[in-house]
């Protein structure tokens, strides 16, 4: 793998937070430090990453496609692989607002598990930066998400078990349950499916994960019958 992909997501030296922890806590402050030329370049190598990949794609390229010049770019910033994680960093954002969304119709902490595992799976494997990746440059995404020390997965456990907070405050969780201990299954059972999709389970059928989640994710939660 090149060097400036090797930390894609898993935390670095100069950066005690790993990618994905930074996307998640940008995702719950809204935090954006990017002026207009910033964001323009970063939108172009979103462009170009999803059509030629990371590893093929130069700062010339993305200087290119934004419109401007070469300097300009390296102004922002001084490195490919500070420009790739501004990137990452940013579709994960989305991920995180996505799947807020994706589960406000829902009316009962039942129907936001079965959507939420919904949304998780396909919110990654249809963006075409991220799922793309996996598909045709999987040693740039795969080894951060496994080989992290478990960073990535404790940052998406963190997101879920926060929902689950919210719900127990809510009266439709009960307190009882350890919400990081059920964070914790959901996200390594979402995560297994995207690391090794099934030859039994059909990703692209919704319904089929909502009947997933609910025979096997939701009786994890022991809800109270009120809130099923």
């Amino acid at each position: 793998m090149e060097p400036e992909l090797s930390g894609l997501i898993a935390a670095g030296t100069d950066h005690p937070e790993s990618l994905l922890e930074r996307a998640f806590t940008e995702a719950v402050e809204r935090a954006d430090d990017t002026d207009d030329a910033a964001a323009r370049v970063v939108e172009a190598a979103y462009e170009q990453f999803c059509r030629m990949g990371i590893k093929r794609s130069t700062m010339e390229d993305v200087a290119r496609r934004a419109g401007v010049s070469r300097i300009t770019v390296y102004r922002r910033f001084a490195t490919k692989d500070a420009l790739v994680e501004q990137v990452i960093r940013s579709e994960f954002r989305r991920y995180f607002d996505r799947f807020l969304l994706d589960i406000r119709p829902a009316r009962t902490l039942a129907e936001r598990v079965e959507l939420g595992f919904v949304s998780s799976l396909r919110a990654i494997r249809e963006n075409p930066l991220i799922g793309g990746l996996m598909a045709v440059e999987p040693d740039v995404v795969v080894p951060s998400m496994i080989g992290d020390g478990g960073r990535t997965v404790a940052t998406v456990r963190r997101f879920v078990a926060g929902r689950l907070r919210s719900e127990q405050r809510a009266g439709n969780l009960s307190r009882e349950v350890d919400v990081d201990l059920v964070a914790e299954m959901i996200v390594r059972v979402s995560t297994s499916f995207l690391l090794t999709p099934s030859h039994l389970v059909d990703l692209d059928d919704d319904e089929q994960l909502r009947d997933i989640a609910r025979r096997f994710l939701v009786p994890m939660l022991d809800t109270p019958t009120a809130a099923r």
